[in-house]
């Protein structure tokens, strides 16, 4: 692949709070509490996407973009240009456009501040990248792996690549791109997050949800602990210092009461601590050691913050109304806020009547040039 970096052309525009065509929520946001969205910025760009990721030391925000095919205007519709992967990144700040790399998309993203390299979870390979000069570096075959969530410990710099039909995780070493080998998670994973002291911790999106516990000095699954009645698990976060895990879940109970929730349990023994309602289904956690909360984004346009009150008493804080789509998100360790992205669509079907309780609402035509980025944080 010929690595090509151009400027990103497109209008930004930051504005108040974006409001919600058809908010669906299980739970009433709650505007009055202590986050809001402090800004957005329509930055535009067409194609799909995944995971964001904020580098905190180079204050800067990746989000890796799909491709778009050429589509024919209609009566309806405007045409649709083609447009190819590429990976986009935003000044973390002032959420202004910085560059682009194009041919390197994938879900998601993930940085080494030491080497300054950068890896996507592309696919049918990974892509590893300079962030100093905006470059491709080399592409990476992982084989039969069909690359989605990343993690980069900063523990023993290696990057973890997660894959849902192989049900492991590549390992990459950060310093060179080498691949270092592939650990069986036992079950299809997700997010993963790890303590500093060579734990990573992965949770499993399957009908019992789970998260497994890996040693990555020996690059061996150690543990599997199990939800038992919840599943549909796509976001996890940890609370370091007091060996707290916190898994959003899109399902918990029997039909036809399930409800989305966060699974709060012990990264030491597994031992389940609190379950909370969430207001919708997530597919992102992340938490804020400075103020002990950790933070799940919805599909349907809602974020919900758990306060830790102690290591064993948690509550629900708010529920915050974000944006419609607005659902994976990432952390900036600087300055607390948390970052999440959607792209507006017009007038959407109803919701079937069957439809999962908290679950993303069905879903319009995408307005182009609509992507947007929210910050969200404490009011000042």
């Amino acid at each position: 692949m010929r690595p090509v970096l151009a400027l990103v052309a497109a209008t930004l525009t930051v504005c108040a709070p974006l409001a919600l065509a058809q908010p669906i929520a299980q739970l009433t946001p709650n505007q009055d509490g202590p986050y809001k969205v402090l800004k957005t910025a329509r930055v535009g760009g067409e194609g799909g996407w995944d995971y964001i990721y904020a580098n905190a030391e180079q204050r800067r925000l990746y989000i890796p973009r799909g491709a778009t095919r050429a589509i024919p205007a209609t009566d309806t519709a405007p045409e649709v240009a083609t447009i190819p992967a590429r990976l986009t990144i935003f000044d973390m700040d002032t959420l202004k456009p910085l560059g682009q790399i194009s041919g390197v998309g994938g879900n998601g993203a993930a940085v080494d501040a030491k080497t300054g390299h950068g890896f996507t979870s592309d696919h049918p390979k990974i892509s590893m990248f300079d962030t100093r000069t905006l470059t491709l570096i080399k592409s990476i075959d992982v084989g039969a792996a069909r690359p989605d969530g990343i993690y980069l410990d900063p523990f023993n710099e290696h990057v973890y690549v997660f894959s849902h039909p192989t049900k492991d995780a590549t390992v990459i070493d950060a310093k060179d791109g080498t691949v270092l080998g592939t650990i069986d998670l036992g079950g299809t994973p997700e997010q993963g997050v790890g303590d500093g002291k060579g734990m990573l911790y992965v949770v499993m999106q399957d009908a019992v949800g789970s998260v497994t516990a890996v040693d990555v000095k020996t690059m061996k699954a150690v543990a599997h602990y199990s939800f038992v009645d919840k599943g549909g698990c796509n976001g996890l976060a940890i609370d370091v210092k007091n060996q707290v895990l916190f898994a959003a879940c899109g399902r918990s109970g029997t039909p036809p009461t399930q409800q989305p929730m966060m699974v709060v349990m012990s990264a030491k023994d597994g031992k389940i601590l609190a379950t909370l309602p969430l207001a919708g289904g997530s597919d992102g956690a992340v938490f804020n050691p400075a103020t002990m909360e950790a933070f799940s984004t919805h599909g349907n346009g809602t974020m919900t913050i758990v306060k830790e009150k102690s290591p064993i008493s948690f509550e629900v804080e708010q529920n915050l109304q974000t944006m419609n789509g607005a659902r994976t998100v990432t952390f900036d360790s600087k300055t607390g806020h948390l970052f999440t992205m959607s792209q507006e669509r017009g007038l959407a079907p109803a919701p079937a009547a069957n439809a999962a309780p908290g679950g993303s609402p069905p879903q319009g035509v995408t307005v182009p040039g609509s992507f947007t980025i929210l910050m969200v944080g404490k009011a000042q």
